[in-house]
């Protein structure tokens, strides 16, 4: 896939085309990732233990991987992206519009 988590991306189709989000969570195995408040959707809580009122919880649904590319991060556009090496034999992503290297971003889960 050519986001991972962390990944700052645009939604380039669907209902909440233009939005601009972080990956949250990417699910390789079925092509989809979660984007910070893009795709929200109300679930339904049942009463338990640890939630004892229940109530209607809105949270971020997946979209597929295919209606999202990266922000270029020098000019905040969108861009495709490619894969080089470098002379140490690292490969890193590499924005198309700016040449600027995307870098690899550490997600802390809260």
């Amino acid at each position: 896939m050519h986001v991972r988590t962390g990944d700052k991306v645009v939604v380039i189709s669907g209902k909440d085309k233009g939005k601009e989000g972080t990956v949250l969570k990417a699910i390789p195995a079925k092509d989809r990732v979660v984007v910070e408040n893009v795709n929200m959707i109300k679930k339904h809580l049942k009463p338990s233990q640890m939630n004892p009122e229940g109530g209607i919880l809105e949270t971020e649904a997946a979209i597929h991987v295919s209606n999202v590319m990266h922000v270029d991060p020098e000019t905040g556009e969108r861009t495709r992206i490619r894969h080089e090496f470098k002379e140490d034999g690292t490969k890193v992503r590499i924005a198309v519009k700016s040449g600027k290297e995307i870098p690899a971003v550490k997600y802390e889960k809260n």
